[in-house]
């Protein structure tokens, strides 16, 4: 692995890229227009000649002799110029996506942004702490204000007609009707008519104005019969270009049904050597599931700290036990709550997603490029391929040796991303609609424990045809990290070393929220 001392060697004319890139992040943010970000046809063409301005003098930088930590940020500003372009000429997610223009996010994601595409004016309900104060309620009232502007501007920009995506979009603007007067009513509970002069005006107009737009979807429905898929040729070229993942669709296929068979497969051969054992209970009360809780946060955290196989950080078990699940009964659950019931620690291994974003929070990336989230979910493969990565990694360094029913959990969540993924590839291949890649994602999910829950399995399908490469990342992502892990253990083989776990995921961490590729760059010199 590189010498740390490497990213001291800054280059000469590594400013002129910072430089850069702030112009970029500037330019890629739309001007306000009548309240509101302009997703206009004919404002992305007027700003056309600045995005190739900006796109050639990134080419002109001279990288020749930078350090490749150094080349590594020039590579992500060039992948968020090709998400950028993408989205112009293929994606157009403001023409195309009705779910664009959702505003209100009751929840904060558990990568560094939310998933899919997203307008640039957001109401994150989630940071506001109740009982305001009377600037946050000052903030919240001018967020609400733009709401009924971005859904006027979006009557103009929604031309497309991708179907699914047209009518799937409508429940984003049922769900978010709920949450406005959901927000209503907390204000009111909290501060009854305290700040009414302030709130009351932008949230009556904010609900009127979702309710006139989720009307007009619907009228728009009908004549809506065109595809949402962006073809196999568009998604190969841009998980190669922006999110750095080196599979063609065709590849992409190949390997996600290579890991529903292995999941199936493992499942059936762990089952085996269970036979004998009683079955695993599921929580039947709050106070059951509550003990479990509890369990498998000292389980997982003794477990990391006892066997050496993470920096164990202050911040950890914190951000872990701020999301350790609340009761659900049992009639209640979705695929991932009816494991959770049983045994949270397999998904509580998912959650390093927490133990990372608390990292991002406390200790800021030194590069810039590298400090905020990057665009259009290219830290998809970084993310969600080492958080399900760790769910098996976790069970192979023996977290489940005293719980091998819990081994059954693992192998099921693999399968279920992988049949999700596999539905996700044909729908934007235009093989299946969005409901037909949904028949897929239960089909081939152990236990039938897909077939409870239709709001997860639209919200899911909706997602990843929304973000081309989100449904497979979870998979390619793992499988990236594997091909590290191997690349990584070959070069230190040759050095005379020995691969340390510990060590590689202390490296993995710090390199930052960056596709998988570049990282393997960085720790292995070798580019391809």
């Amino acid at each position: 692995m590189p010498i740390k001392s490497e990213q001291n060697i800054r280059p000469a004319n590594y400013d002129q890229l910072i430089e850069l890139f702030q112009r970029w992040r500037d330019f890629e943010i739309p001007p306000m227009s009548s309240g509101a970000p302009d997703y206009t046809s004919k404002r992305f063409d007027e700003s056309r000649k600045e995005f190739f301005n900006l796109k050639n003098e990134l080419k002109n930088i001279d990288t020749t002799k930078w350090p490749i930590y150094h080349k590594v940020d020039w590579h992500i500003v060039q992948s968020e110029m090709n998400g950028y372009d993408f989205n112009y000429r293929v994606l157009k997610p403001w023409s195309r996506d009705p779910a664009f223009y959702q505003t209100i996010w009751m929840y904060e994601s558990d990568v560094p942004a939310h998933e899919g595409p997203t307008n640039h004016s957001l109401l994150e309900f989630w940071q506001y702490e109740f009982p305001m104060k009377k600037n946050d309620a000052e903030r919240m009232a001018s967020e609400f204000e733009v709401i009924p502007n971005i859904l006027f501007q979006a009557r103009g920009n929604l031309t497309g007609n991708a179907k699914d995506l047209w009518v799937a979009g409508i429940e984003n603007f049922k769900d978010q009707k709920k949450n406005i007067i959901y927000i209503k009513e907390k204000i009111e509970k909290h501060h009854g008519k305290k700040f009414d002069k302030i709130l009351q005006k932008p949230i009556n107009k904010a609900l009127e104005a979702n309710e006139a737009f989720l009307d007009w979807l619907i009228s728009k429905k009908s004549v809506k019969d065109g595809p949402s898929g962006i073809g196999k040729e568009n998604y190969t070229w841009y998980q190669n270009n922006v999110h750095l993942v080196p599979l063609s669709w065709e590849e992409e296929v190949s390997l996600l049904k290579r890991e529903l068979d292995r999941a199936w497969s493992s499942l059936k051969f762990q089952e085996h050597l269970n036979r004998n054992l009683p079955p695993m209970k599921s929580a039947k009360t709050e106070k059951e599931f509550n003990i479990m809780k509890e369990n498998g946060v000292r389980r997982l955290m003794d477990f990391l700290l006892n066997n050496d196989i993470m920096d164990i950080k202050d911040n950890m078990e914190p951000a872990l036990r701020e999301h350790m699940g609340e009761f659900v009964p049992e009639e209640d659950r979705n695929f991932f709550y009816i494991g959770m019931h049983y045994d949270p620690v397999p998904l509580y291994s998912h959650f390093y997603h927490w133990f990372d974003l608390a990292e991002v929070r406390d200790n800021p990336h030194e590069s810039p490029i590298r400090r905020g989230p990057l665009l259009y979910n290219i830290f998809d493969s970084k993310s969600e391929g080492i958080a399900t990565g760790v769910e098996e990694i976790f069970m192979q360094l023996g977290l489940y040796e005293d719980s091998p029913r819990s081994k059954e959990i693992v192998w099921i969540m693999l399968a279920q991303r992988a049949a999700r993924g596999l539905g996700s590839l044909y729908a934007h291949a235009n093989m299946m609609t969005m409901e037909e890649a949904g028949h897929v994602h239960v089909k081939w999910t152990p236990r039938g424990w897909m077939e409870r829950e239709p709001h997860l399995l639209q919200f899911e399908q909706h997602l990843y045809l929304r973000q081309p490469g989100y449904g497979t990342c979870y998979i390619t992502g793992k499988y990236l990290i594997e091909n590290l892990i191997k690349d990584v253990a070959k070069k230190l083989e040759k050095e005379g070393k020995s691969f340390n776990i510990k060590d590689f995921l202390r490296y993995y961490n710090d390199a930052g929220n960056i596709p998988v590729e570049l990282i393997k760059w960085e720790m292995t010199g070798n580019k391809k």
